[in-house]
């Protein structure tokens, strides 16, 4: 008869900690603009992917120099049929979302980043909505246990847009060229189709 092991004793193997150097990974930041398609094409993926994802909302204007609606539709609906993934443009273009990109830095503050950009970008770029709109951010911020309060409070908050677009001009400093950008480590990986060289260069370490 084989050895039987405990459940608790497996709990107890499985919660200490990692020792060595190549178990602990290099820390990985997901930078996005909820005004882009490529963060949702994104969001999808990066969250199975990455363990421990920090989540940061970072502007793309600043990428563009300002310049708005830089995402091709064509080229963004070939790649979210290469993913298999349903792509709904919201209606009104080109497409700024300032009040959901400031929940966005409220929800990485929390921990909640993840579920927040899932959810808005979801209803962004599957359901074509406005997540700008009160009634439909409050439904992303809820999906991130965000209260409704909270999420209009931080949606009006202009003192948030400085830390947004350090983070874009930051990115620009470091060589980046678009959104969403993957920071593993110190290495920097531009671009949603970069996730899987990302994860494989996390993993290597």
């Amino acid at each position: 008869m084989g050895t039987v092991t405990s459940l608790e004793r497996h709990r107890y193997a499985r919660s200490r900690p990692l020792t060595g150097a190549r178990q602990m990974l290099p820390r990985a930041a997901l930078f996005l603009d909820l005004c882009s398609p490529y963060t949702y094409l994104a969001a999808e993926r990066a969250d199975r992917m990455f363990v421990g994802l920090e989540w940061l909302p970072a502007s793309a204007d600043v990428l563009r120099c300002g310049e708005l609606g830089a995402d091709d539709p064509c080229v963004a609906a070939e790649r979210a049929q290469l993913l298999g993934l349903p792509l709904v443009w919201p209606e009104d273009r080109p497409y700024r979302v300032l009040g959901a990109m400031r929940v966005a830095s409220l929800a990485a503050e929390r921990g909640c980043g993840a579920a927040f950009v899932l959810a808005a970008s979801r209803l962004a770029f599957c359901g074509g909505f406005d997540i700008d709109d009160p009634e439909i951010l409050a439904e992303a911020a809820a999906a991130a246990g965000i209260g409704l309060y909270e999420a209009l409070q931080a949606a009006g908050d202009i003192a948030r847009d400085g830390a947004i677009e350090e983070a874009g001009r930051l990115l620009l400093a470091a060589g980046a060229q678009r959104l969403p950008a993957l920071r593993v480590g110190q290495t920097l990986f531009c671009g949603e189709d970069r996730l899987t060289e990302a994860a494989l260069a996390r993993a290597a370490v």
